[in-house]
């Protein structure tokens, strides 16, 4: 009990709170525009941290973290551009609310789910960290792969409005993810003597052009106009938050676990989670018909699970080391840096710490729902900006993204690739969201697979000789047969 009170009492100070509020804030707006992630938001804080406390300096990298995933909500919501990796899963659903006049209700579940979502994940870590870091260890390359092949299915659904541009959409993402020579061959694959393409192609400006820049071509091509929405208001986005938690429960509980279970694998992080939960979501909806006409349900479980997993990647980050997303990998080096070395010794010779990390994550996630609310407001100034004037300044914001990820142009250009890449996709209704699936889990599918088959010598049993690479694969397979066996059904039905 000392230590916890030594914890609490570590982090209820001034220069703390003060800390975390601007790192929230510093969040916030990072997070909210289109191709600065919550990523590079912390790596620029990686400075700041050198002249703070260990507490602070922690507290910092959490407040930041939690603030920009939901932020990039946001310009999900009202323009159709994901701030973040993390809210692409569901942007087509939270704009089309915005274009239906209910952005004040996709913008309220953002923010009531992600401070949720994040104070789940963060009791999941006080509990069981220890146990789930030590089962997340426990996954090979057999494991990995069925874990990206299950993630790869879920493109059958996000697609679902044409399973074969949806499949297509796919291959593109999957082709791209072979460009450059990181394989496990080390061999040059697609780079055409380019010796840019050689480390193949970033995501970051990869996500920038399908997503914001084909925005930008799109108005540009239509004469910006106007925004194409039923509002220029936002609402009360209080408004019906005891409805919706008391109706979409179930919805709110499968996101939460599920996020902080992919979480706590290392590597995942807070992308996959969206899109697993997304297509989990609408799997299992009774009106999965109303998916991507605006329908709160899968905004819901999305954004629940990515707030969740952002809490569930420091499970194997504090305990043994190894993080569980890019973010926690940056806020390792500042854990050695501060003397706080991440291990099991951690929690024996420095309990009051983790204490004080597991206070300042329950504070940021409550302080989400004031500052976010806040941030909801000022957000939807955009939308009384003509697109005249807001277009030339998202394209401004899009090429600082992209060249700020390598400090080169050719993550501008990149961009410029990918964005009119995504234009043609969506002139010619091929889902991107598939594609973007594609581009995450092509490498890890490739090298999981390639590094099982040299374990097991060839062997294709061996994917389901451990237990839990065994139950993946059965997941897996069922969740591939499962259309093949409701389209036979539906084709007896009518001929029978």
């Amino acid at each position: 009990m000392n230590a916890i009170a030594t914890g609490i009492e570590m982090v209820m100070r001034w220069d703390v709170i003060i800390t975390i509020v601007i790192s929230a804030a510093f969040g916030l707006v990072v997070g909210a525009i289109p191709g600065l992630t919550a990523t590079m938001a912390i790596a620029l804080l990686v400075p700041v941290t050198f002249f703070m406390d260990p507490i602070p300096a922690v507290g910092a990298m959490i407040a930041c973290s939690a603030m920009a995933i939901f932020a990039g909500d946001i310009p999900a919501t009202l323009m159709r551009m994901p701030g973040t990796p993390a809210s692409a899963a569901y942007s087509e659903e939270c704009y089309a609310m915005t274009r239906k006049g209910e952005a004040e209700v996709a913008l309220g579940a953002n923010v009531l789910f992600s401070a949720l979502g994040g104070l789940f994940g963060t009791l999941i870590l006080i509990i069981a960290a220890p146990l789930l870091a030590e089962v997340a260890l426990g996954f090979s390359s057999f494991e990995y792969f069925w874990l990206a092949l299950l993630g790869l299915a879920c493109a059958i659904f996000i697609g679902a409005g044409s399973p074969v541009k949806g499949l297509v959409s796919l291959f593109l993402g999957l082709f791209v993810a072979q460009i450059g020579i990181d394989n496990p061959g080390g061999v040059p694959r697609f780079t055409f003597g380019n010796s840019n393409l050689l480390g193949g192609i970033d995501f970051i400006p990869a996500m920038i052009g399908l997503f914001a820049m084909s925005e930008v071509l799109r108005t540009m091509a239509s004469g910006a106009r106007d925004w194409n929405v039923k509002q220029t208001a936002l609402g009360n986005p209080l408004k019906g938050w005891g409805r919706l938690v008391v109706k979409y429960w179930p919805q709110q509980i499968r996101g939460n676990i599920t996020g902080t279970a992919i979480g706590i694998l290392p590597g995942a992080g807070a992308d996959i989670a969206a899109w697993v939960s997304y297509a989990m979501s609408r799997k299992f909806s009774k009106t999965p018909e109303k998916f991507g006409t605006g329908h709160v349900e899968g905004i819901i479980e999305s954004t629940s699970s990515n707030n969740a997993a952002l809490a569930g990647a420091w499970v194997p980050a504090l305990v043994f080391g190894i993080p569980g997303d890019s973010i926690t990998a940056i806020v390792i080096g500042v854990l050695y840096l501060k003397g706080l070395n991440p291990g099991p010794t951690l929690f024996l010779n420095n309990p009051e710490s983790i204490y004080a990390v597991f206070t300042i994550f329950i504070l940021a996630n409550i302080a989400m729902i004031p500052l976010g609310l806040a941030a909801l407001k000022a957000g939807t100034v955009l939308l009384r900006f003509p697109r005249a004037i807001l277009i030339p300044l998202i394209l401004l914001f899009c090429i600082v993204g992209a060249y700020a990820v390598n400090n080169s142009t050719y993550g501008v250009v990149l961009m410029l690739v990918f964005g009119v890449l995504g234009f043609l996709m969506e002139e010619h209704d091929i889902p991107i969201a598939p594609c973007v699936l594609g581009i995450v889990l092509g490498k890890m599918l490739e090298e999981s697979f390639v590094t099982s088959m040299i374990k097991s010598d060839g062997n294709l049993l061996a994917f389901f000789e451990r237990p839990i690479a065994a139950g993946l694969g059965v997941l897996t397979l069922l969740v591939f047969a499962l259309p093949l066996w409701t389209a036979l059904r539906a084709r007896r039905a009518a001929t029978g």
